[in-house]
């Protein structure tokens, strides 16, 4: 068993900041890359932030600057600092990890059950 869960969404004025938290717990032997995405509706969830256990980060054009994440990998948990935040950031935030069970098995990606992060004009 794999468990992620995400807190610190909530709603919040445009240009102001969110803090999200997603703690991956269960049966974990290690944890490659950590990631977030978010879908807005009508549209098709897009990667916001990827970072790999040795710190390496992706982030799109979209968020550059505004977007930060990180990841303490002692306790299993990935980080989304979000500031001047704007309307169109409006979405449910998922995060999600790719997992190793055991030594004996495959890396899986595994999913948080998402938080609504809403940004008012």
């Amino acid at each position: 068993q794999v468990q992620l869960v995400e807190s610190g969404g909530g709603l919040v004025q445009a240009g102001g900041s969110l803090r999200l938290s997603c703690v991956a717990s269960g049966s974990i032997f290690s944890i490659n890359v950590m990631g977030w995405y978010r879908q807005a509706p009508g549209k098709q969830r897009e990667l916001v932030a990827s970072i790999t256990s040795g710190g390496q980060v992706t982030v799109p054009d979209s968020v550059k600057g505004r977007f930060a994440v990180s990841r303490d990998n002692a306790k299993n948990t990935a980080y989304l600092q979000m500031s001047s935040l704007k309307p169109e950031d409006t979405a449910v935030y998922y995060c999600a990890a790719d997992v190793r069970r055991s030594v004996w098995s495959n890396f899986l990606k595994y999913w948080g059950q998402g938080t609504q992060v809403t940004v008012s004009s």
